[in-house]
């Protein structure tokens, strides 16, 4: 029977320890304060969008890799639209307060918290 903290034999956690979780954050938080024109919250997925340079798209893509593997339950998706890139992330039940904390990382748009 399936719970609330595995879905689909992944727990809902993330395995970094504490000094890679601050680095993580500290380069989720840089990446925001480079790039981040908006962000909104739809139907429980959290969208974050970035100017559209290819800086910002490759470190984009770094995170979302780095994030698969250290919280394999999130739900992640990096697509193009309208010259920004949008940053979708959802998680299952259980983990909406990582995926909350994982789009707060990045900031407030244009830099701002």
């Amino acid at each position: 029977m399936e719970t609330d903290e595995m879905r689909g034999g992944r727990p809902v956690a993330c395995s970094l320890g504490t000094d890679e979780l601050e680095q993580r954050v500290a380069a989720i938080a840089e990446i925001g304060a480079a790039g981040l024109a908006s962000r909104s919250v739809a139907g429980g997925s959290h969208l974050l969008r970035f100017h559209g340079d290819t800086q910002t798209k490759r470190r984009l893509e770094e995170i979302v890799a780095a994030e698969s593997e250290c919280c394999p339950f999130l739900e992640l998706s990096l697509t193009e639209e309208d010259g920004e890139l949008v940053l979708s992330i959802a998680a299952p039940a259980g983990g909406e307060e990582t995926a909350a904390a994982l789009a707060e990382a990045f900031g407030a748009p244009g830099g701002r918290r």
